[in-house]
């Protein structure tokens, strides 16, 4: 023993590798000894041979895109020596996959499927999740849609009515993109269908207690929401009933013995014909960042998530944030041209606003301190124009505070036309304020948070907003101080769901349509080939109509390079970009919170907003810096690019704005819901849980340097509609108006108000604080 015990102390070490090393003179393998542990029975000296284990870090995540878009799987992992990548699809071999990232440029529909990546390292492999990609067909509308965040499925194809015969086939379809894989449940009559959890729902030999109501629930990690509901209709066949009175049938799946005079009776004694748009467009504004009142926050998740919701509507929309009052009034002028006869048109406004003697303002991101009418866009005067279209709807939904401006003394007159097509949707009362929760990311304001839960409801617009309403009523923050009032002088079933019927358009009309399509239009995907032997793949994806993401990535390095990187420079003026919010390796960074998640990592990302100030085409240098091995100083490549003009850039918003194409004032005094010779068909609802809140006194603004200080709403709301009061409830339950303290910390990552009810009200009964919105 003593004689071991000092042998161990010797410098080839311990015993046990002291007889490794003789049996490694001895030319013995590896693996001739594990096999010898093997047959000995010895699972603890087999445990330490083993390789090193390899630890895979990132696992390919399960993903559902539209096809021609671009799609990143991604398995990254470590070991005791370098490790290599192997991608299969189901058990067969992904060519050319040896990277960690397997890419689809584009993703076709014949890549969906399930995908594994295998990981080796020397000897031993691991393999990692699997992940299942689905590839919708949808067609591309308007423009490229961006994958949803992660998280937030996103809707785009909607199940369809239908009107069906007994023993025909029913075929429901839903889908939608997300991350990680969107999950769906079918219901009908308001009842889950079981083993109903495919996106694609049929039932053979359908058999009239199929008829009612479907609708799908679509969730994505914590994240719900619903598709349209839709009506079908299980009628007998007219051919093989013994009942006298025909029935109807627009979709049938199989042959049937019936005459054409058969069909020409049913269609003509059991059509249920339902209103429809002959177009739908819609123009959304969102104002936040104010050169010289208070900033907001609400305002730009609002008209995100309204974007999408609308679009899933078929809704051609144009999402646009910071506006000057030239640019409103342009984008403005620009909707107006494309509404005609028969079409839907939704315009949303949310920002700082205010209302004197029944007419409401819109306070452009420019305008002074104090503003007036002048300064400012008159809602009623942009409906009255769009009454002039002959449209078939007319939707202004205003996000913003209605207090009295007290620098503003003018009155201005705007008579309106008798017509049975308005429909106003107010977020808060007259004389008051709107709400955004408080919050240290971004959230929506109490409007939206509550309107996107039923957008997609199948419903005459006005009973959906009064369903809004009442659920605005039972949220205790805001419970008597934000109520939604509706105005409406519609007679029809008109809803946001109805189908679009194209009508005959002028050759002016269409050319506006395909602009406004093209105001959503990005660029195409680039291929940068520098002499050197690197190539740098170039795409955008758009967060807003006017703001572009251009993010880059290296496709290909030389072996004899150690590093590379590719930064965009010399940017066109007019957009006045912050350089040192470009080329950053993450979207937050660059101030971009509500795409993240949805574009590929490992990538240098800058954001473009305000598009529409651009006056030429967008041209810019791309600037490779590269390290090689033999040399210790970077080497410089230039490449100049041109993307011609993005998205919004087309319309060309920037123009010098005529002052006739969106009237400050008309010549007679009455609003659509003030006017005595307003529709006598027409509704006018208002809903309020109680009294209106109204500030105390006049509250003037105080400017400060630091963009997260909030400060007093000013001047009972005319100077800015988000103001930022807090409401704080002292030991009797009585509101006051304090000034608020600065945040501790600029917001960072979005957090979007999907809450449930319940815990959004204990949250706040702890916190006691809400911002005001307009």
């Amino acid at each position: 023993m003593d004689m071991c015990s000092l042998k161990a102390l010797e410098a080839d070490g311990s015993p046990s590798r002291s007889l490794l090393k003789l049996i490694g003179d001895q030319g013995c393998m590896v693996g001739e000894l594990v096999e010898f542990l093997q047959i000995m029975g010895h699972t603890d000296a087999l445990q330490c041979l083993k390789s090193p284990g390899i630890q895979i870090i990132v696992q390919p995540q399960s993903v559902a895109v539209i096809a021609g878009h671009n799609l990143r799987l991604s398995c990254y992992a470590v070991g005791a020596s370098h490790v290599q990548f192997k991608w299969f699809k189901k058990t067969e071999e992904v060519h050319n996959s040896s990277s960690p990232d397997l890419v689809f440029s584009p993703v076709r529909l014949k890549d969906a499927g399930f995908y594994i990546c295998r990981v080796n390292c020397g000897n031993a492999y691991e393999f990692s999740h699997w992940a299942q990609v689905d590839v919708l067909d949808v067609p591309p509308r308007y423009g490229l849609v961006s994958l949803a965040s992660e998280g937030r499925p996103r809707v785009l194809i909607q199940p369809q009515a239908q009107r069906l015969l007994v023993g025909d086939l029913l075929y429901l379809e839903c889908g939608a993109i997300g991350r990680p894989l969107p999950q769906y449940q079918w219901y009908r009559n308001g009842v889950p269908i079981k083993k109903a959890t495919k996106r694609k729902y049929t039932v053979k030999n359908l058999l009239p207690e199929h008829q009612g109501r479907y609708r799908c629930e679509i969730f994505c990690s914590n994240e719900r929401t619903w598709s349209n509901e839709v009506d079908v209709v299980v009628l007998e066949n007219p051919c093989h009933s013994e009942m006298k009175e025909p029935r109807i049938s627009h979709e049938i799946s199989g042959a049937m013995e019936c005459s054409e005079d058969d069909f020409l009776i049913i269609e003509r004694e059991y059509s249920l014909e339902k209103p429809y748009a002959t177009d739908k467009v819609a123009l959304l504004i969102g104002n936040l960042t104010y050169r010289n009142h208070p900033q907001l926050k609400a305002p730009m998740v609002d008209v995100y998530d309204l974007t999408n919701l609308l679009r899933q509507l078929n809704f051609k929309v144009v999402s646009l944030l910071d506006l000057t009052e030239s640019e409103m009034r342009n984008a403005v002028e620009e909707f107006l041209s494309l509404l005609h006869k028969g079409v839907y048109g939704l315009l949303y406004y949310a920002g700082h606003g205010y209302e004197n003697f029944g007419n409401s303002f819109m306070v452009p991101v420019d305008a002074p301190n104090p503003y007036r009418s002048g300064n400012c866009l008159c809602v009623q005067s942009i409906l009255k124009l769009m009454q002039e279209k002959e449209t078939g709807l007319n939707v202004f939904l205003l996000d913003m505070c209605r207090k009295r401006n007290l620098h503003d003394d003018a009155t201005p007159n705007v008579v309106l036309q008798v017509t049975a097509n308005i429909v106003f949707g107010y977020a808060t009362c007259q004389d008051a304020e709107a709400f955004e929760l408080s919050s240290s990311g971004f959230t929506n304001g109490v409007f939206i948070k509550f309107l996107k839960e039923r957008l997609l409801e199948d419903e005459k617009i006005t009973v959906l907003l009064d369903r809004v309403a009442e659920d605005m009523g039972q949220f205790d923050p805001t419970k008597g101080k934000q109520a939604l009032e509706i105005r409406s002088s519609l007679s029809e079933r008109r809803s946001l769901t109805d189908a679009i019927r194209p009508g005959d358009y002028s050759d002016a009309a269409e050319a506006h349509n395909l602009l406004w399509a093209k105001a959503n239009e990005l660029p195409q995907s680039k291929i940068l080939d520098f002499e050197c032997g690197v190539q740098i793949k170039m795409d955008f994806a758009a967060e807003f109509s006017n703001v572009l993401v251009i993010y880059t990535s290296i496709v290909k390095k030389p072996e004899e390079m150690l590093s590379c990187q590719a930064h965009i420079t010399n940017l066109p003026l007019d957009l006045d970009v912050d350089p040192k919010l470009m080329n950053k390796e993450t979207l937050e960074e660059t101030g971009s919170f509500l795409l993240s998640g949805s574009l590929p990592q490992h990538c240098l990302y800058t954001r473009l907003s305000s598009l529409q100030k651009l006056k030429e085409e967008l041209a810019f240098t791309v600037c490779l810096q590269v390290l090689f091995n033999s040399l210790d100083d970077l080497v410089q490549w230039n490449m100049d690019v041109n993307v011609g003009k993005p998205l919004t850039a087309k319309l060309d918003l920037n123009r010098p704005t005529r002052k006739n194409s969106c009237q400050l004032t008309c010549p007679m005094p009455h609003s659509p819901s003030t006017s005595p010779s307003h529709s006598p068909a027409s509704d006018r609802r208002f809903h309020s849980q109680g009294p209106c809140f109204h500030s105390q006194g006049p509250c003037f603004p105080q400017q400060h340097n630091n963009p997260y200080l909030n400060v007093c709403e000013p001047l009972h709301g005319a100077v800015g509609g988000y103001g930022d009061f807090r409401l704080y409830v002292d030991h009797t339950h009585q509101y006051e108006n304090i000034p608020c303290l600065p945040y501790l910390n600029p917001p960072s990552i979005p957090i979007e108000t999907t809450d449930d009810i319940d815990d959004m009200q204990n949250e706040f009964m702890n916190s006691l604080q809400l911002y005001n919105h307009p």
